[in-house]
């Protein structure tokens, strides 16, 4: 392996510092991208420049260029641009075979079906989370996560679960680049971030309340994606009045740890990556997620699976 391929393995694993060999302008329309969280988001250049932090006349020269690729189109009537078909036409194909998406949905809605919260499979966007696949109870107030909705790391138990569970020297080159890049993120993961890796390597999982909101607590467990090798997340939502820290821990904990060995599983026999597995991987990735989560019901030791998972990962949980 080039030092090159061994630079980018390293990155994926957390480690997004060290970027002077990463082209300023693709990242730079990236970012601008980032910007449109949904298909009729319309921004201008102005709202565009407030939200990734480049210079104006930065934006103009880029939104001009993906125009002309197709990846936005300019809306003269409103003088802003929206996501364009060329972009839509890449996420579509990237979006083929959904078997593996399915699987997961029924799983996380199986646990929303019992707990009245969120349920949220969650992808790493840099310094947000992405939820891949959610799942709520019918009733759920105040919880309105959707599948493509982003999150600051910062405001999540899923953010801080990610973080806990990156190696010591990626946990750190992620901080100093969030610190540059939205320092209004850092003081919060860093001050939390001893007890989230405490919390996580002895009971497999993070709890954190009031980081979203005063009135929300968050349950987070990491799992280790090798095809994309990041850390992707599953995290439930709960309104605070009803589920306080103890409640949580006694009720919350045992279930969440069930559907992550099962989510685990499919995640870890998707081999073709989490948005195009076929038909032959997804049957084969499909255990009895009935009796899985029926056992959840039960009491159960919350650090049992946490244990025998950190043994099985060596390295990418802090010992």
């Amino acid at each position: 392996m080039g030092r090159r391929s061994e630079r980018l393995c390293k990155r994926g694993q957390g480690d997004i510092a060290g970027e002077g060999d990463v082209i300023q302008v693709v990242s730079r329309a990236f970012d601008v991208l980032r910007c449109f969280e949904g298909a009729d988001t319309r921004l201008g250049n102005l709202e565009i420049s407030n939200r990734c932090g480049l210079p104006r006349s930065t934006v103009s020269r880029l939104t001009h260029t993906l125009t002309r690729m197709g990846q936005l189109v300019y809306l003269p009537r409103d003088q802003k641009y929206r996501i364009g078909p060329s972009a839509v036409a890449m996420s579509t194909a990237m979006m083929r075979g959904l078997q593996l998406r399915n699987l997961i949905r029924t799983r996380l809605q199986e646990v929303a079906d019992q707990i009245p919260g969120t349920v949220g499979f969650l992808i790493p966007d840099r310094f947000h989370l992405v939820y891949f696949e959610y799942a709520r109870a019918a009733h759920t107030l105040g919880l309105h996560s959707t599948t493509g909705s982003r999150i600051a790391m910062s405001r999540s138990a899923g953010g801080h679960a990610y973080l806990a569970a990156l190696e010591p020297e990626a946990a750190n080159a992620f901080l100093t680049e969030i610190e540059r890049d939205e320092p209004e993120q850092a003081p919060l993961l860093r001050e939390r971030l001893e007890a989230s890796r405490t919390m996580l390597r002895e009971r497999g999982y993070v709890i954190s309340c009031g980081a979203f909101s005063p009135h929300v607590n968050g349950i987070a467990v990491p799992m280790w994606s090798p095809q994309y090798q990041t850390h992707v997340v599953l995290n439930i939502g709960l309104l605070g009045a009803m589920y306080d820290e103890q409640r949580i821990h006694d009720e919350v904990a045992p279930v969440l740890l069930r559907l992550k060995d099962v989510i685990d599983t499919l995640v870890q026999n998707a081999e073709s990556g989490l948005v195009a597995v076929g038909q032959g991987s997804a049957k084969r990735a499909r255990p009895d997620s009935s009796k899985s989560l029926q056992a959840a019901r039960r009491p159960a030791p919350t650090h049992s699976l946490a244990m025998s998972d950190v043994r099985r990962r060596q390295g990418h949980v802090p010992g």
